[in-house]
């Protein structure tokens, strides 16, 4: 005897009901026999289009349990592993807006000067991570890392105007390197297979390490930052990948605002204390592997 799968069984017996052991051609529920050619034909090409959507969907359904790789992984109490990737910068300014300039001779003059971070600076990342299991659902990660980046910066003089009159405009690139080490708390949902998706949040102070004496605009050694992003493990045969985004924000004022007076050029002073705060914030895109 030759075993058929059920959906080509039933289509046997559809399209051939006088020779059907099932009495599909004499049912009032599927009267076969009795139709005419056309419609019997309509029939059964509908029954063939089900029959093939069926064939489709009932092997996706039988794979819907896959083979778990790694399966133990999550529950050492500790791991580590490494980290790279990519971010954006930006410095959100606080303008103070017109100043009163005094000059050697003691005269005073007005100067209206705006700066602006005019665009999101890429950068890069790398770093090494160390996760602790503190429940089946939540984590504690230290990432001590590196970020390499570079500000673009714009001054507007507004009281003074080029031959075209517009406003004379001064640039900077101010270049930050960063050592940071993020403390993270995850809550990550319950294993799907060969991945699992979390949210996480936490603290990440830095240390920055760069900074010219004598440009326009000079940060602070120390800057604190809040993060809170979303991720996924995906657990392949050799490791376990995990992609995040996040986003941080700068809580200290991260402006070094003695900076100006200790410039030795009297004309920068004037663009230099253009501003009396400055914000730092990130968009961070991270490929973790451990």
């Amino acid at each position: 005897m030759k075993f058929l799968s059920l959906p080509v069984f039933l289509f046997k017996h559809a399209i051939n009901p006088k020779e059907s052991r099932l009495g599909f051609g004499t049912l009032p529920f599927f009267p076969v026999e009795n139709m005419p050619d056309k419609k019997k034909r309509k029939m059964k090409l509908h029954f063939t289009i089900l029959l093939i959507l069926l064939t489709g969907i009932l092997p996706v359904a039988a794979q819907e349990r896959m083979v778990q790789n790694r399966p133990y992984t999550d529950l050492r109490p500790v791991h580590f592993g490494i980290l790279v990737g990519t971010h954006a910068q930006d410095l959100e300014f606080n303008n103070i807006g017109v100043q009163t300039i005094v000059n050697e001779d003691g005269s005073e003059t007005q100067a209206l000067i705006t700066t602006d971070q005019n665009r999101w600076d890429a950068g890069l990342n790398v770093g090494v991570l160390a996760e602790f299991r503190l429940h089946e659902n939540f984590q504690f990660r230290v990432a001590p890392a590196l970020y390499f980046g570079n500000r673009h910066l714009t001054f507007h003089n507004h009281k003074e105007t080029d031959g075209s009159g517009q406003p004379i405009m001064q640039q900077q690139d101010l270049k930050t390197v960063y050592v940071s080490s993020a403390l993270d708390l995850i809550f990550a949902a319950p294993r799907s297979n060969n991945h699992r998706p979390y949210l996480m949040a936490g603290l990440n102070p830095m240390l920055n390490l760069s900074g010219g004496d004598q440009d326009y605009i000079k940060l602070k050694k120390m800057d604190v930052f809040a993060e809170v992003g979303v991720g996924c493990d995906f657990y392949l045969p050799f490791f376990k990948l995990r992609p995040e985004l996040k986003f941080l924000f700068g809580l200290t004022n991260s402006l070094d605002t003695k900076h100006a007076d200790k410039l030795k050029d009297a004309n920068m002073r004037p663009y230099a204390k253009s501003v009396d705060k400055a914000h730092s914030k990130m968009i961070v895109l991270t490929f973790y592997f451990e």
